[in-house]
């Protein structure tokens, strides 16, 4: 099925991609995060294809690593890993109405957000509103988010005006 979209998923399973920088995070640590982070051990503990635990690579070195954390993993937990682990063939962004779900419900915040970014491709893509989503949901705060905006490789005059955008918004 090209295209899945919510209703219509077909055989597709609603993932999430990550980009990170291998030299602050080694693959085998986010997988160490995945596998601590839900209970792979269960077979259709995620109702069904749509919702169920997978690793998607991008290539043998990617499929060596996961496989391997895969097998450290099983024997932690003495059982079975039930995640699928397969190639990653296309990967189809959530429609729009699922991006930054969290983040919509504050939408003066929102739209005003949004005018910071050329195209909504762009402002999906965004670390600050993957961050600032994340927020809303009471995964971190604003403070983490100065924090770690300290470390961005971006000269001091655009982090402070993104502080500055950060603490204008209208929640």
């Amino acid at each position: 099925m090209q295209n899945p979209i919510y209703r219509q998923m077909g055989d597709h399973t609603e993932t999430i991609e990550i980009d990170f920088d291998s030299s602050v995070l080694k693959l085998e640590e986010l997988f160490d995060i995945f596998w601590q982070s839900h209970n792979a051990l269960k077979v259709n503990h995620y109702r069904g294809k749509q919702y169920q635990s997978m690793i998607l690579f991008r290539n043998d070195e990617q499929a060596q690593v996961a496989l391997a954390s895969k097998r450290k993993w099983e024997d932690k937990l003495n059982g079975t890993i039930q995640t699928e682990i397969a190639p990653l063939i296309t990967f189809y962004l959530a429609e729009e109405r699922h991006q930054k779900y969290y983040l919509k419900r504050f939408p003066k915040a929102y739209f005003e957000l949004m005018s910071y970014f050329p195209t909504f491709c762009e402002f999906v893509d965004s670390t600050l509103v993957a961050r600032l989503n994340g927020f809303v949901r009471e995964y971190g705060s604003l403070q983490s988010i100065k924090m770690e905006l300290a470390e961005w490789p971006l000269r001091q005059k655009e982090k402070g005006a993104i502080e500055s955008m950060i603490q204008s918004l209208k929640w």
